[in-house]
């Protein structure tokens, strides 16, 4: 396989926080599809009995300065109900599209804030996922977003009476003036008073999202942080080193500063190892008493996902697709507006994705493998693809022989060396058309 990459100490040299792959491509290297492709033709040839089905809401009540997703603030009611209007038109649509024998396995809600809905809506949303595509929260794994300000007993009230399993709020510190560095107007009281409701909830699962790397944090503080949100025996928690990405609040900082991010990403895995959690990528970590599961961006390594709303993407095994990408306040409106406008014939078309070659779908498997601590299995891999890891990617043999990965019984795996050099591994095999395609992006 062609393909063109730097020395891996080169690669490296730039640094260990280069770009976190939570999903291979990146939405930058999505284009317009010419000519689009019909829903039905793209799931045609499909397997469809292990299904992901993801609903992104792009509200928030509030755009922090780290923020870079497809999302909204403060939208009218009367958008609201549009989009949710649309939402339910989409849903027909691509159910239709799907045929038959089309069955899902896991559920998300994701933003944007789902929670941002009112209790009512919030009920509407699981309606449309349940009565048009049998994916009903109580009868599958299903994760959600929410917000302080916005998990409030009504509204957790109703995600523990559907079955809900799983819900993730960002926090991202317990210190105010650190959150509020990135332009985050939080409350710790407020924050406080919602891990209360979650709890008191009765819902089995609670995911807490921490950042480091933030104007003012010291080791000490970080820690406080961490302990602190051990208070309420979270399932799980994400650390996440703060980054600083075109169009948003804090993109102008110009600041470099990989030493003190890797030293607070030390402390917190360490702090976190030593009070029975294990680590199952460079971000995540679950409470050891808990059956190891994988987090929500790796299960849909051979499986296909899809996606309802606009910033939801959808995989087939050749085909990704999403509506359009922005980051920028107009950009993320136009988009939006356009989507709620959209008649119901203009859903069962993908305008805008990346078509995979057989390459990239290798590569893609790869860089989903080898991130996560259950790392590439081999033998798994030649029977996918009729070929050799080792000799499709000899970047494997160059990661174990500078120690940031081993193969044992079968299976390479990246050491704690590797997993914290996660953020440049994984751009670092990227294909060199990503790269190009990625890097002529023009961001809106």
């Amino acid at each position: 396989m062609t393909h063109t990459l730097p020395p891996l100490p080169d690669a490296l040299k730039r640094g260990p926080f280069q770009a976190y792959t939570y999903a291979y491509p990146h939405k930058t290297a999505y284009r317009p599809l010419d000519p689009p492709v019909p829903l039905r033709d793209a799931w045609a040839t499909e397997t469809k009995d292990n299904l992901f089905l993801y609903l992104h809401v792009p509200f928030c009540e509030m755009r922090c300065g780290f923020c870079n997703l497809f999302t909204t603030v403060n939208a009218p009611q009367s958008l609201e109900q549009a989009y949710l209007d649309a939402v339910t038109r989409q849903a027909r649509v691509v159910r239709d599209a799907l045929g038959e024998g089309a069955r899902f396995s896991q559920l998300a809600l994701g933003g944007g804030t789902p929670t941002y809905l009112r209790a009512g809506d919030l009920e509407r949303v699981f309606d449309v996922l349940e009565g048009t595509f049998g994916a009903s929260p109580s009868a599958l794994p299903a994760s959600i977003e929410t917000s302080p300000a916005t998990a409030t007993p009504d509204r957790l009230a109703v995600l523990a009476a559907r079955g809900v399993s799983r819900v993730s709020i960002g926090v991202q510190s317990f210190i105010d003036s650190e959150v509020h560095s990135v332009g985050r107007a939080q409350d710790g009281a407020e924050v406080r008073r919602a891990l209360d409701a979650i709890r008191a909830a009765g819902l089995p699962g609670l995911n807490i999202d921490l950042i480091y790397g933030l104007a003012h944090q010291t080791p000490q503080t970080w820690r406080h942080s961490l302990e602190t949100a051990l208070t309420w025996q979270p399932e799980e928690l994400f650390l996440y080193p703060l980054y600083v990405r075109p169009l948003t609040g804090i993109g102008r900082l110009g600041r470099s500063w990989d030493d003190e991010r890797l030293e607070l990403y030390r402390l917190g895995r360490d702090f976190l190892l030593g009070h029975g959690y294990v680590q199952t990528s460079m971000r995540r970590f679950q409470r050891a008493a808990r059956p190891l599961t994988s987090e929500p961006e790796y299960t849909c390594q051979l499986d296909g996902m899809v996606g309802l709303g606009c910033g939801a993407r959808s995989y087939t095994g050749g085909l990704h697709y999403s509506s359009e990408y922005a980051v920028g306040a107009v950009g993320v409106r136009d988009i939006i507006r356009d989507f709620v406008a959209q008649p119901d014939e203009a859903f069962a078309v993908a305008t805008h994705g990346f078509r995979l070659s057989p390459d990239e779908r290798r590569r893609r498997y790869l860089l989903q493998s080898l991130l996560h601590v259950s790392g590439l299995d081999v033998e798994a891999y030649h029977t996918q693809f009729g070929s050799e890891a080792m000799q499709d990617f000899p970047q494997l043999a160059a990661l174990i022989s500078a120690g940031l990965a081993a193969q044992q019984a079968g299976t390479v795996t990246l050491t704690p060396a590797g997993l914290e050099q996660s953020d440049a591994i994984g751009p670092w095999l990227y294909s060199d058309a990503v790269n190009r395609l990625s890097g002529e992006y023009e961001w809106r």
